[in-house]
């Protein structure tokens, strides 16, 4: 009888013809092993012009915002060719070409984070080319080329006089004075980073609590305290300019949402009136170690890792910081020292 159903299969091999094979794999230098990790066929690579828009369109906002500028530069140069054929050599030639060519600023390190964006850029687009199958991550290139290292950064906490300045200046000076202090003072009381306060959204104010939903680099999302005046401020500036309850917050007169441009403009325009500023490039990222360090120096690591919004995937402070975690009611008491004003939450039993 012939069994024709699923179980049918060819009778096994005999011993001879596993030895003829076993012989032949011999002398070809092979082993039954080699055959089973013999690398498979891949898909033709895409060149770099198909595929790092299938990459932009992936990856975050915040990612392509920080990316798509050095993207688009290895699209001018190796636009045509295949992701699979460039070496750690030629990305080494674009990088000292993407420093050399880099638009000098005051605050220029030689094109450093240039290069190390760049090395970014390309590592997150070979990654998404290895988990699609098109190179193998033994031959990704950007692996072996080094990022420069990361130089001390300059910028340090702002003297209560300088920031006294800071605020007059931008109080007496410019187009739109009220939404410039309204900034200075979001900054100032959260530490937050320009990202968040352009996200925040009025549906993000909790005023009962005075506490306001940050979403900042990283995709974090956190509750942070704010004073009584800066939460009637908030509220104030999107009923005076018709923030809508899920959109952008933070409104020029007419209606029309900030952006990015606006703190390049407030802080060139405070160059102007204070030398000091534009000397040593003050910007809103300093205004952010003032208060971090204000807060570190009067109630500890802790509260102010907690206040900026760090999270615990940092390999500096070890395994202890998980278990000394502040509370959002520590970090409302230091808001309250800060401005000098109580908060609802800073009351409250904390323990």
């Amino acid at each position: 009888m012939t069994i024709t159903g699923p179980d049918a299969r060819p009778s096994a091999p005999g011993q001879a013809v596993v030895d003829a094979a076993m012989l032949v794999l011999e002398r070809m230098g092979l082993t039954p092993a080699d055959l089973l990790t013999a690398p498979q066929a891949r898909p033709t690579a895409p060149t770099f012009a198909e595929y790092i828009p299938v990459v932009s369109a992936l990856v975050s906002d915040g990612c392509r915002k920080a990316y798509g500028s050095y993207w688009n530069r290895v699209i001018e140069q190796w636009g045509s060719r295949r992701i699979d054929e460039p070496t750690p050599s030629e990305i080494r030639q674009l990088v000292q070409h993407v420093r050399a060519n880099v638009v000098p600023r005051r605050n220029s390190r030689g094109g450093r984070s240039a290069a190390e964006h760049l090395i970014a850029a390309l590592r997150c687009l070979y990654k998404h080319a290895e988990e699609d199958g098109l190179i193998d991550p033994a031959g990704n290139p950007a692996r072996k080329v080094d990022k420069p290292r990361r130089l001390p950064s300059t910028r340090r906490a702002v003297a209560d006089k300088r920031l006294a300045e800071i605020n007059h200046a931008a109080a007496a000076t410019g187009d739109d004075p009220e939404l410039d202090t309204l900034l200075l003072r979001l900054h100032t009381e959260t530490a937050c980073r320009r990202g968040g306060a352009l996200a925040l959204r009025l549906s993000d104010l909790d005023p009962e609590q005075c506490l306001i939903l940050l979403r900042e680099k990283g995709e974090t999302v956190r509750w942070q305290p704010v004073s009584p005046t800066l939460m009637a401020a908030l509220l104030g500036h999107a009923a005076e300019r018709h923030a809508p309850t899920d959109g952008q917050l933070l409104r020029y007169r007419n209606g029309r949402r900030i952006t990015y441009r606006r703190y390049d403009h407030l802080w060139e325009r405070l160059g102007r009136y204070l030398p000091w500023v534009r000397a040593q490039q003050i910007s809103m990222h300093w205004i952010r170690h003032t208060t971090l360090t204000w807060v570190e120096r009067n109630f500890g690591y802790a509260v102010a890792k907690a206040y900026a919004g760090h999270t615990d995937n940092g390999s500096d402070t070890g395994a202890t910081a998980t278990y000394v975690r502040a509370t959002t009611y520590e970090v409302a008491a230091a808001l309250a020292a800060l401005t000098g004003e109580p908060h609802p939450l800073a009351t409250q039993d904390r323990w």
